[in-house]
């Protein structure tokens, strides 16, 4: 009996030198969660149930538990490397369509630009709709990023803000007609790059002249792409857009304008010569341009088209929002990291490379976001470590050694003990 039970003990004391040598192996393993060892005393069940004098059976090993506390954070400063500051875990998906949780947050483009681990294990998200600029929460899938070109739009409005100096003189009209070329029909001007539909560059260039009479506070405007009259919409071909200010020097009346927009002046579309792009529709907004007795100056003026781009880099918030930034500087939100909670995460199966199994124990895997709910937020450019304490660790190796010890002691008590009896005359 002494035998089997101190075996017991030595199969325990070996267990939890397993167990505690495992947690100090991956001190320095991303997302690892420390193991606990967890043993039972065994009984023998006496006669009638009844145990008072009988002595126990040893002992066995219950489970290995592991503690899901937060790991410290570790910078890194690449942007692909992710932390989870609280609850939830990673979800990823191997080339076999098997699905995994992880709190390892190290991630990568592989060669086909998708998010993947050193497993080669795709992060999984959720897919953003343009259209209703909402996700599907329903379906996390892998994200692929377009690594090679980002798609050009075309520039369909220009913001403008300028000040137009009203102690200008008035040009006569009848003497000196207006021409892009002649700088002595015009007072201003300013020039803006915008696009086409294929992303095309050109120069749409505003040119403002007061003419008289000087009373009526009245600016001609004419608009000009690459040399080509841009007609502002109701008026023909060398008819200029009207734009008046107040005695205030506030902007008062463009004509033509946007019914909805009264200070918007919107144009006949351009076709321009060269590559078979969209005709050009653009619209300048001049809100908030006034005449005061300062010298001209453009206060503003941007306009909302852009070429096409490049990959640049890849940004994910807090909220995990996985944005694709381009050299045409557009950002393009491609998707939400998806992260899951299960209601017990101590019954999760441990799958290796830093992963976890739902089971029967853990219950089914439950989509979240992050900051929404229980789950916490994800930290880019930071990876969390191992939550073991080295410390703690090497006390529990000692303690499970001098156990292991005293049940090799009692093995050799128990020896003792019966070569006496077997000594015996």
């Amino acid at each position: 009996m002494p035998f089997s039970i101190a075996l017991s003990g030595l199969n325990a004391a070996s267990a939890d030198l397993a167990v505690t040598g495992n947690n100090i192996a991956n001190a320095e393993t991303i997302g690892y969660k420390e193991s606990r060892a967890e043993f039972v005393d065994v009984y023998a069940i006496a006669y009638q149930g009844m145990t008072d004098t009988t002595p126990g059976s040893g002992v066995r090993l219950a489970d290995i538990t592991q503690e899901f506390s937060q790991g410290d954070a570790s910078y890194t400063g690449k942007n692909l490397d992710l932390m989870i500051n609280g609850q939830g875990f990673f979800q990823v998906e191997d080339p076999n369509g098997d699905t995994f949780l992880t709190r390892a947050g190290a991630f990568h483009l592989d060669r086909s630009s998708t998010l993947v681990n050193s497993s080669n294990q795709a992060l999984l998200a959720y897919d953003y709709n343009t259209t209703t600029a909402s996700y599907n929460l329903e379906e996390p899938q892998s994200i692929r990023i377009n690594a090679d070109i980002g798609m050009p739009a075309a520039t369909d409005r220009i913001n403008a803000q300028f000040n137009l100096p009203v102690n200008e003189t008035a040009i006569d009209p009848a003497v000196i007609p207006f021409s892009p070329t002649d700088q002595a029909s015009y007072h201003n001007a300013t020039a803006s790059t915008v696009y086409d539909s294929l992303g095309n560059a050109h120069t749409a260039t505003v040119y403002f002249r007061k003419v008289i009479p000087e009373s009526a506070n009245t600016w001609e405007s004419y608009t000009y792409v690459n040399g080509n009259e841009v007609v502002p919409t109701g008026l023909t071909p060398g008819d200029p857009a009207l734009v008046t200010f107040d005695s205030a020097g506030q902007l008062s009346s463009v004509v033509p304008s946007l019914a909805t927009a009264p200070n918007v002046i919107s144009f006949q579309a351009l076709t321009l010569p060269g590559p078979n792009a969209d005709p050009l529709s653009l619209s300048i907004d001049l809100t908030d341009s006034t005449q005061y007795g300062s010298p001209f100056s453009t206060n503003d003026l941007t306009q909302n088209g852009y070429g096409t781009g490049r990959l640049s880099g890849i940004d994910i918030d807090d909220s995990g929002v996985i944005y694709a930034r381009y050299t045409n500087g557009v950002s393009d939100i491609l998707g939400k990291v998806a992260l899951a909670s299960v209601n017990n995460p101590t019954g999760l199966r441990q799958a290796g490379d830093s992963n976890w199994v739902e089971t029967y124990e853990s219950g089914n895997a439950i989509n979240g976001e992050a900051l929404n709910g229980n789950y916490g937020s994800i930290s880019a450019g930071t990876l969390e470590s191992s939550n073991v304490d080295i410390a703690e660790q090497l006390v529990n190796l000692i303690i499970a050694q001098r156990n292991y010890q005293a049940n090799a002691q009692v093995i050799s008590t128990a020896n003792t003990v019966t070569q006496t009896i077997i000594n015996m005359r």
